[in-house]
């Protein structure tokens, strides 16, 4: 009986032992101290591409996933209406500049006419005073003067009233201009093409969206950190993340900023048991120097807020 009891105990203990081991070997890895573990969706710097002028579509060179570089040629609107406008405005311009030239002819020769006048009157005054002069002479002197002031008062008043229609036409060639350069829709920095929302053809009016840009170069993921370690985490911290697509590879990143406010964990964080806890987003801002990492991947990202601890080999996925 005893020997039964003994042998029950043995089995019993080595059984436990293998269930342990058992355990050990199989326990999924748990993260290391000094770090902090998130998930959630690569997301890029968007970049709209829109029409500021309204016209048909005469070419397009939106090719969605395609690299496209600053100031590049992305769509070019048809520009006769602009091209049309242009030398109305400027045939107006021109009218105007040669309608004040001939003005100033005017005010020259009234200008003459002006100091004559003027010449006429100061002798005309002096043989008054000496009785060589009558009345009426003098009359005469001071009637042209005053004809002679007035005609140049008048053009000098139409000369400063076409200076202003001027002003006013060199505006709107400018703006002309502006909107004939405007007929060539060029990328305002370098990035890659994922919608394209035009045809050649098409009529577009101003403000149309043409396209959607990415920026890779400035990728940023967003993952949310338990409230009571988001004390751990200051901007500037070193990250790592790693993408389905290249699973032995891990892309640095920054912590770039945090939210000021706390929320409940959105729902599309992986594991459902967290999402009633309360969480802080915080953004990383990645280094994808080669382009492999797209906007929409899922991630895993490691946050390091020890700077003392080296980074494990291995970076596990833990599990609550």
């Amino acid at each position: 009986m005893k020997q039964s009891w003994l042998w029950t105990l043995i089995a019993l203990i080595a059984v436990s032992v293998v269930s342990y081991g058992i355990y050990q070997a199989t326990r999924p890895e748990q993260l290391p101290g000094g770090f902090l573990y998130g998930n959630g969706h690569i997301e890029g710097r968007e970049i709209r591409i829109a029409s500021e002028v309204a016209g048909r579509v005469t070419e397009q060179a939106l090719t969605e996933g395609a690299q496209v570089t600053k100031g590049q040629l992305l769509v070019a609107i048809d520009y006769e209406t602009s091209r049309d406008q242009l030398s109305a405005r400027e045939g107006e311009l021109l009218a105007l500049r040669d309608s004040r030239a001939a003005l100033r002819s005017q005010i020259t020769v009234w200008t003459h006419h002006l100091e004559t006048a003027t010449n006429q009157y100061e002798r005309v005054q002096k043989l008054r005073a000496s009785n060589l002069a009558s009345d009426e002479d003098l009359e005469d002197a001071e009637d042209s003067l005053r004809e002679a002031q007035g005609q140049l008062d008048r053009l000098q008043a139409e000369q400063n009233a076409f200076d202003g229609q001027i002003a006013s036409a060199e505006a709107l060639v400018n703006l002309a201009q502006t909107q004939l350069d405007r007929t060539d829709v060029l990328a305002p920095k370098s990035g890659t093409v994922l919608v394209r929302a035009v045809e050649v053809g098409e009529v577009v009016q101003a403000g149309q969206p043409l396209g959607l840009l990415v920026d890779l170069d400035r990728l940023e993921l967003k993952v949310y950190i338990p409230e009571g370690d988001l004390g751990k985490v200051q901007i500037g911290n070193a990250g790592r993340v790693r993408v389905s697509a290249f699973p032995e590879r891990y892309f640095d990143a920054r912590v770039a900023r945090t939210d000021d406010y706390a929320q409940f964990t959105p729902r599309d964080i992986h594991v459902p048991s967290e999402r009633t806890r309360m969480v802080y987003g915080v953004t990383l801002a990645l280094d994808n120097p080669d382009g492999r990492l797209k906007p929409g991947m899922p991630a895993d990202a490691w946050i390091r807020w020890d700077d003392t601890m080296g980074w494990p080999t291995e970076l596990p996925v833990p599990v609550p």
